[in-house]
C-alpha cells in the first residue's frame, strides 16, 4: 500500500509498473545517481540485470540511511545506454525490481543516453522519497 496519492486521470488506460503522478508531504529525500556497482565502487557484473540489482540495492540502501524505504518512494528516473537491453528483459527487470521496492510504483521515466560517466555502468537511476509527516 503507498503511503502517498497516486495521481491518475480515471478515464485513462491503467499504467503497469509506474505512477503519472503522486502527491506526497513530508520530509524530501533526494538521491543522486546511482549505478550498479558495489560500495567499493567496484563493478561486479558487465550484465544489464546485474547492474540493476545492484543499482536498486544501492537506493534502498541509500534510503535506509536517510530514514525512509522503496514505500517512500516518489519518483525514478532511470538512464541506460541501451533502450533495448532495457526493453529485451522486462520480466527479469520486474523480478529485480519487486525484491528490492516491493509493490511500490512511483512516477518514472526512462532515458535512453550515449554514455554514463562510469564507462562500464549500463544503468543509472535518480530517486526522490518523500518521509509523510
Amino acid at each position: 500500500m503507498s503511503v502517498h496519492e497516486i495521481l491518475h486521470p480515471k478515464n485513462w488506460k491503467p499504467t503497469p509498473g509506474y505512477a503519472n503522478g503522486i502527491a506526497a508531504r513530508g520530509r524530501t529525500l533526494y538521491l543522486g545517481g546511482l549505478i550498479g556497482w558495489n560500495a567499493d565502487q567496484e563493478f561486479e557484473t558487465d550484465d544489464f540485470i546485474g547492474q540493476v540489482d545492484q543499482a536498486l540495492a544501492n537506493i534502498v540502501a541509500v534510503l535506509a540511511e536517510g530514514g525512509a524505504g522503496p514505500e517512500h518512494l516518489v519518483r525514478l528516473t532511470w538512464f541506460v545506454t541501451d533502450k533495448r537491453a532495457y526493453m529485451d528483459s522486462l520480466r527479469e527487470l520486474g523480478q529485480v525490481y519487486r525484491k528490492h521496492l516491493g509493490k511500490n510504483f512511483p512516477a518514472m521515466a526512462l532515458v535512453q543516453v550515449v554514455a554514463l560517466v562510469e564507462d562500464r555502468a549500463k544503468v543509472e537511476i535518480e530517486a526522490t522519497a518523500v518521509i509523510p509527516d
